[in-house]
């Protein structure tokens, strides 16, 4: 039996190859439906603007997410409950912090960004969200809110 060798059958598999990538042989590529492309350039991502890790032991905490990302965390901010701060890749950050009182249990709650945080409480509200704290101005840090929904946590953060 003549077993061909792997040199003479590589252009072939690289042909056939070829023809699996889209656009690779110079054949143009099929565009997406219109629709959806339009719909995808409406769309505007999410940005976590503040990342809030509430625990018992925020030594412990802070030392194991500066070795696990290589980062540095601050000293207490009063403004944002004594949480330890450190810069969130492409912006925001990310704080530590002990409960505020004994009702508060841990918890990794994530801020989200948004032009307007009254109308943004209105809307979590209208699908079913409970307010936990309306907004409130952080002095130098915007206006926050915190809201309930299916037992998460979330925040939102208007700069």
């Amino acid at each position: 039996m003549n077993i061909p060798s792997f040199r003479s059958v590589l252009p072939w598999v690289v042909s056939a190859l070829l023809l699996c990538v889209p656009g690779a042989t110079g054949a143009p590529k099929q565009d997406s439906p219109a629709p959806i492309a339009q719909e995808h350039e409406k769309e505007e991502a999410v940005r976590i603007h503040y990342l809030e890790i509430v625990t018992a032991d925020v030594e412990a905490t802070c030392g194991s997410l500066a070795k696990l990302h290589d980062v540095t965390f601050g000293e207490p901010e009063a403004q944002l409950g004594n949480a330890r701060t450190a810069a969130l890749a492409g912006g925001g950050r990310i704080g530590v912090r002990a409960p505020m009182h004994e009702a508060e249990k841990p918890v990794v709650r994530p801020y989200v960004l948004v032009k307007d945080v009254a109308a943004s409480v209105e809307a979590a509200k209208a699908t079913g969200g409970e307010l936990a704290v309306p907004p409130m101005e952080i002095p130098g840090q915007g206006k926050i809110a915190i809201y309930f929904l299916e037992g998460i946590e979330h925040g939102l953060w208007q700069l």
